[in-house]
């Protein structure tokens, strides 16, 4: 299996070096990667699971960044067990995560208490579910690889949610990547320990991929919000078969507007507007033309709203009680979900600004209410 990058890809020494010493680590690795924005987490995360694919046949992947998130739209909060290399380090690919929470917003300042809970809760379900049963005469379980990715944001109340976050994972290594601003990077050493020495945690730093004129870099300097808006459009094209037509942001418009939504009974699901307080009498139509996340909300112990993906509410019919929803999500599926979450992610402008398909999604008719 080969889990060299793409031809034009150059990945460091320094970052080769460090990938390799991690998957020859003598206990099961749980890697937690940090740094400040645009120094290469996620490229470098990519290749970390190719790596420890070679040794491992499953790696779990805990995804924390929920502006910039790996396998899931933006605004979740995922743990996603990776059964194969990625063969295109520069392209980021949509996976179904094995458990994910939707937050609603690209940066946890608005909430990082919830945020906080959220990441937790993933961790434990991580240390409870992600393992490989051994059987024979003494059965054994072990638990898989864990990769932690991160946000950028490191300074101010960012800090501390990271600080909070590796006390409470307690890895097995933590890999921090630098930049040449040393005023935009975390402290030097293992700065979470408040001066205290753990030699059962190693480590690693590297800095971040730089390059010349004649080597194109693969730490460019992104756009968030046209990133977060491709993401989003990738997650609706799975509407769709793999063979559909559709290449254009136009094509991918018109195909969402012409599609039949399900409908959703408004006496079945409850309604939870995250990070504000909406008016009881103004709850459908802050909730018409909007994404939402479609969450099972569980009355066991852990209490939290485990999502199963996203979906745009078409229309709303108040006489005959229904919501008109789109998403990819299986039938299957989507009728688990009682609950309704609406956070601050929205249907892209590029989408409701197409040329004979302008706002579909808010036609005058589609919110009845008498």
């Amino acid at each position: 299996m080969d889990y060299s990058p793409s031809l034009d890809m150059h990945i460091p020494e320094q970052w080769s070096e460090a990938a390799e010493s991690i998957s020859y680590s003598s206990r099961t690795p749980v890697i937690f990667i940090c740094g400040a924005k645009n120094c290469g987490k996620t490229t470098f995360s990519r290749y970390l699971l190719n790596v420890l694919l070679q040794k491992y046949t499953k790696v779990s992947y805990l995804d924390t960044d929920v502006g910039q998130p790996e396998f899931t739209p933006p605004a979740f909060l995922s743990l996603t067990i990776v059964h194969k290399v990625t063969s295109d380090l520069k392209v980021p690919c949509m996976k179904t995560p094995d458990r994910c929470l939707f937050f609603g917003d690209v940066s946890s300042k608005r909430d990082p208490s919830t945020y906080l809970s959220y990441v937790f809760a993933l961790y434990d379900y991580y240390q409870k579910e992600c393992c490989i049963s051994e059987k024979g005469e003494n059965p054994s379980k072990i638990e898989l690889p864990l990769v932690v990715n991160t946000p950028g944001w490191v300074k101010g109340i960012g800090y501390d949610v990271l600080v909070n976050m590796l006390k409470y994972i307690s890895p097995t290594h933590v890999v921090k990547i630098s930049i040449s601003r040393e005023s935009k990077n975390l402290p030097a050493g293992k700065f979470w320990l408040d001066g205290e020495h753990d030699e059962t945690i190693n480590l690693i730093e590297i800095n971040s991929a730089h390059y010349d004129l004649l080597n194109r870099s693969m730490l460019v300097r992104k756009d968030a919000r046209l990133l977060r808006e491709l993401r989003i459009m990738a997650y609706f094209k799975q509407c769709f078969s793999s063979d559909s037509n559709i290449s254009t942001i136009k094509e991918l418009a018109h195909a969402l507007a012409s599609h039949c939504p399900y409908e959703v009974p408004i006496a079945s699901i409850k309604i939870q507007h995250l990070h504000c307080e909406v008016p009881s009498s103004e709850i459908f139509f802050t909730l018409n033309a909007t994404i939402v996340g479609l969450a099972v909300n569980s009355e066991g112990p852990e209490n939290l709203p485990w999502c199963l993906g996203l979906g745009i509410v078409r229309g709303i019919d108040m006489v005959k009680g229904v919501l008109y929803v789109i998403t990819p999500v299986p039938c299957s599926s989507l009728e688990k979900v009682n609950l309704l979450l609406q956070g601050y992610i929205q249907i892209p402008s590029c989408l409701l600004q197409v040329q004979g398909c302008i706002s579909p999604y808010m036609s005058a008719n589609t919110l009845t209410t008498n």
